[in-house]
């Protein structure tokens, strides 16, 4: 890493009064070092092109606009197919998050094995493909500059194809700084920009575009003499995570790029911070780095010792913007926590406030004393919303599965799981934002999906069984941070449904269930929407060759946060007014309610029982010898039966304790039951009805009465 001053570090929320405004940690601003910005980089960032969609992001700004124009409000209905390339074949399978790229009238896109394909814009037809030769890969995008197109290969290679041929050009494997893999690239200047996910460390890392030659790199978690090293307690930083797994944004006047870190993971799990006391910078953070050298220049942490898997990991969204009377050069932060911190980009100070909150603590846990809240408030609720079993279904999906204990954002936790929302899950999550110069607003799909945190919890947290997965999109007005419109959606929106505005005033998003829609950018009234065959987890684009403009998209499907439910394909598609290729055949739409962890067990086969409590073996059809509290703790989890069958519910004898089962959300019933006692219910209706333990709530199971 770069050289620093140790003295620029920020010192510590701890020390800053309750409820005073919070400044990031801060270097003077970047003396002019290399050459200066052309207009051509300055356009490149800030206003969008006329004809290409040139990188993930649309541009070095990531604000997903296009100031195309053509399609707009009263022609938008006419939108239809003008081509459709299985560019796999008909590929049902895998996990599909590249967002594609346009450049000269060629989209370039990688499927769900890791593969890149040059497809032409105007007729469909596949130019050239690149097959992986390191196995399959998921892939969120390729970066296009310099005659090449640059994508990423197991065992951290990194790779130039040529533009006209997908030629294999050079090829560097990049050793010692994480796992490389998967993070979208990011070209400008014949620099790359990547990151690095899932592993116990990762950096910031800058190539040479000739040749893949690491240029410099920045850790997330910083060792020993490197700045933020002691907010890491002990050796905890070798296992600390924070991790820059989404592509940065870049400002070439500046001089700079922005990333965002993840979350800290301790030796344990991310919800375990007994081990790794203090901040743990740079978890939780957006770092700005001088473009050329990797020198920090400063950061804002918007989450101090993270222990919910909470990290705001979208890519910021560069903007200028006025704010009280001044033009401001602003970077958007924030996601999961459903909030976002707009700060100056040039000194990473907050022109719309940000406090530092006190939140409960938990000694144990190692908590910090407060978090950061920008002053006009979040996006999306915080805290779950408990509703009377007798609640009608569908009525509102979005309420609390009983029996947990409920908690606010930031409130910790040990042993016992803590439901609140929003959950690891967003919020938002790394689905791409959308800035337009026409509304002034910032958009993006969120997820409403509760969490339970516990150090009983493997991993991130349990989405509890039985809860509704939805969602939404809210439009933020940047100069204000106040929030313009919100629309509740009935899908989770966090997991790569990226939003596309136009300068005709549109909003384009892609669904879960294959829907692509397009909408009011000024309102969020749905306007149009076309099938496109599978589950879109992946940001729309628009391009024009010749006067002919088009929309596209990746259809392709992901599990996350659906499972195996969600539709799989292989389906780029582009879109023109007055298209003649009609919609694909509408897929079997996602499972929004959280399954359990089960596969379904005919009633026969075990006299129409469940047993409270312990496990089943569906290979042997054997209860399990001893008491189970997990969420696969009903034996069995998931109970097929005919209308008018009654089900018996049994505490076994040889459990500790007190047991029982509520159902959600119906409240059919809620009983409590000593070891041996036995309840009976008769399901008169066809429908899927959840239970689970008042003593234990993870423990968690489903009657399907057919």
């Amino acid at each position: 890493m770069a050289h620093i001053d140790r003295r620029q570090v920020l010192k510590g929320a701890a020390a800053t009064a309750v409820a005073a405004a919070v400044g990031p940690a801060v270097a003077p601003p970047p003396a002019a070092a290399g050459r200066r910005p052309t207009a051509a980089d300055l356009a490149h960032f800030d206003t969008p092109g006329d004809r290409d969609f040139p990188k993930v992001g649309g541009n070095l700004g990531n604000q997903n606009y296009t100031s195309l124009h053509r399609v707009d409000h009263g022609n938008v209905r006419r939108l239809r197919g003008a081509w459709v390339n299985r560019i796999e074949g008909g590929l049902t399978s895998g996990s599909s998050q590249s967002t594609a790229v346009a450049v000269d009238g060629v989209l370039y896109i990688e499927s769900a094995l890791g593969n890149v394909i040059a497809v032409d814009g105007v007729t469909g037809a596949t130019k050239w493909r690149y097959d992986q030769t390191r196995g399959a890969l998921t892939r969120r995008g390729v970066a296009v500059g310099a005659g090449y197109v640059f994508t990423k290969s197991n065992e951290n290679y990194v790779i130039a194809l040529d533009q006209e041929t997908g030629q294999v050009a050079w090829e560097r494997q990049v050793e010692g700084f994480g796992n490389i893999e998967k993070v979208a690239v990011v070209y400008h200047d014949g620099m790359l920009f990547c990151g690095t996910n899932d592993g116990p460390r990762g950096a910031a890392i800058a190539l040479d575009a000739r040749d893949g030659e690491v240029l410099w790199h920045f850790w997330g978690t910083p060792g020993p003499g490197e700045l933020g090293h002691e907010t890491w307690e002990g050796d905890s930083w070798t296992e600390g995570g924070a991790t820059p797994w989404i592509h940065p944004a870049v400002d070439p006047e500046l001089g700079l790029t922005y990333w965002t870190f993840g979350n800290a993971r301790g030796f344990n799990s991310s919800q375990d911070g007994s081990a790794r006391g203090g901040q743990n910078l740079f978890a939780n953070s957006l770092v700005a780095l001088d473009l050329r050298t990797g020198a920090y220049r400063w950061h804002f942490q918007s989450i101090h010792h993270d222990i919910w898997d909470m990290d705001n990991v979208m890519s910021p969204v560069l903007a200028d913007v006025k704010i009280r009377g001044r033009r401001r050069k602003v970077v958007v932060y924030g996601s999961k926590s459903g909030m976002f911190f707009i700060l100056d980009r040039t000194d990473g100070t907050a022109p719309l406030g940000i406090v530092e909150r006190p939140v409960p603590q938990e000694p144990r846990q190692k908590t910090w004393p407060t978090q950061p809240y920008p002053v006009q408030g979040g996006w999306t609720e915080n805290r779950v919303v408990d509703q009377p079993l007798g609640t009608s279904v569908p009525g509102d999906p979005n309420r609390a599965v009983p029996n947990y204990v409920q908690g606010a954002l930031y409130d910790p936790h040990w042993d016992t799981p803590i439901l609140s929302i929003p959950g690891h899950g967003g919020g938002g999550d790394w689905s791409h934002l959308s800035f337009s110069h026409r509304t002034g607003l910032v958009y993006t799909g969120y997820g409403y999906v509760a969490a339970a945190h516990s150090l009983t919890e493997s991993s991130n947290g349990l989405r509890p069984p039985g809860e509704y997965q939805t969602g939404g999109i809210v439009a933020v007005d940047v100069s204000t941070n106040h929030v313009r419109w919100k629309r509740r959606m009935p899908y989770s929106l966090a997991h790569g449904n990226g939003i596309l505005t136009t300068a005709s005033d549109l909003m384009f998003i892609g669904q879960p269930d294959g829907n692509l829609l397009a909408m009011d950018a000024r309102n969020g009234r749905e306007l149009w929407r076309f099938q496109t065959g599978a589950a879109i987890s992946s940001s729309p684009i628009m391009y024009r060759v010749g006067n002919k403009e088009y929309l596209a998209v990746y259809a392709g499907g992901t599990s996350i946060p659906y499972g195996n439910s969600a539709p799989r394909g292989d389906f780029l598609w582009a879109f023109e007014v007055g298209g003649d290729v009609g919609p694909a055949p509408t897929p079997v739409p996602p499972v929004i309610r959280r399954p359990v962890s089960g596969g379904p067990v005919e009633g026969a086969a075990v006299a129409n029982t469940v047993v409270i409590g312990r496990t089943y073996n569906a290979a042997t059809g054997q209860v399990g010898a001893t008491e189970s509290f997990g969420v696969n703790g009903m034996a069995p989890t998931h109970l097929r039966v005919p209308v008018g069958t009654t089900v018996t519910f049994t505490n076994h004898a040889g459990n500790a304790g007190v047991r029982g089962v509520t159902q959600f959300f119906e409240g059919l019933f809620d009983v409590r039951l000593a070891p041996g006692e036995s309840f009976t219910y008769r399901f008169a209706r066809a429908g899927e009805y959840f239970f689970n333990d008042p003593g234990s709530p993870r423990s968690t199971g489903k009657i399907e009465v057919y």
